[in-house]
């Protein structure tokens, strides 16, 4: 009789694992995996950097200033055009953000060389893993000589894995909510640097889950650049029109330096996880 081939096993079916009715054994892997990969790894809690996928270092910034400004000497009209003039506008204005850059690099940098004094594994640097300030906290762990940890998701744009990862500890997802318990789950303390809506999503979901005790652990949050935050989020006006208690003001710290940073979090780490 000839032999028939052997039907494959639906474990190993790609066609049936990327279809919606597989979505449940594709959610369960986005959890299981990340559990498996970073026990491995050792890693037992972590600091997680959130903020603007879009601002760039202060030498990459300078850069395109200088660039929008040879278009200009080469454009050679007596009046600059508009469209270089808004172009110049924008180097500006990145320029004079790129400092949340280049302080989130210096914070991750503090904090991982703290945290290789602990015994290993402890507080970790964790960043969406992308580009900006994602960037600058995995590339100040790896200043520090540090390993840290990149949760990526698959998007149309702007995401992409930074080359401070190390491969071991370079996540990809496809779901939000599961990179998101990934963010929550290990972490200690939370710095929330300037971004948009996506930033914005992860403090105040957060922030809802510190609120309303969700959260057994205690998480230390901190909102960095206070000259930021003020204006985008009026938290005084939330409380004084009684839609949040004044006492949720105490949910998160200002903070408007990586050394200021740096001592808020060291000291409440220490005495929350680290004194006997």
């Amino acid at each position: 009789m000839a032999k028939h081939d052997e039907p494959d096993k639906a474990y190993k079916n790609i066609e049936f694992l990327n279809s919606p009715d597989a979505r449940t054994i594709r959610l369960l892997a986005e959890y299981l995996e990340p559990q498996r990969r970073l026990r491995q790894n050792r890693i037992r809690d972590t600091v997680v950097f959130f903020g603007s996928a879009r601002l760039i270092s202060r030498e990459d910034a300078l850069r395109e200033k200088q660039e929008v400004l040879e278009s200009i000497r080469r454009s050679g009209k007596r009046k600059t055009p508009k469209t270089l003039l808004d172009q110049l506008q924008r180097a500006e204005r990145m320029v004079e953000t790129s400092k949340y850059y280049e302080d989130a690099v210096e914070l991750a940098r503090l904090l991982s060389e703290w945290s290789l004094t602990l015994e290993k594994h402890r507080f970790v640097i964790c960043s969406g893993g992308g580009p900006g300030i994602m960037e600058a906290a995995n590339r100040g762990a790896h200043a520090a000589g540090a390993k840290s940890i990149g949760l990526n998701i698959s998007l149309p744009f702007e995401q992409f894995s930074n080359p401070y990862i190390p491969p071991e500890l370079n996540f990809e997802f496809h779901y939000f909510f599961m990179r998101k318990f990934w963010f929550v789950y290990p972490s200690k303390a939370l710095v929330i640097f300037p971004g948009g809506f996506g930033t914005m999503d992860e403090l105040m979901e957060v922030l809802t889950l510190v609120q309303t005790e969700k959260l057994r652990k205690k998480v230390f949050i901190v909102l960095y650049g206070g000259d930021f935050w003020n204006r985008v989020i009026d938290f005084e006006a939330l409380a004084d029109m009684h839609v949040i208690s004044r006492g949720d003001l105490r949910l998160f710290k200002t903070c408007n330096t990586p050394k200021e940073a740096f001592n808020y979090l060291k000291k409440k780490l220490t005495d929350r996880y680290l004194t006997k």
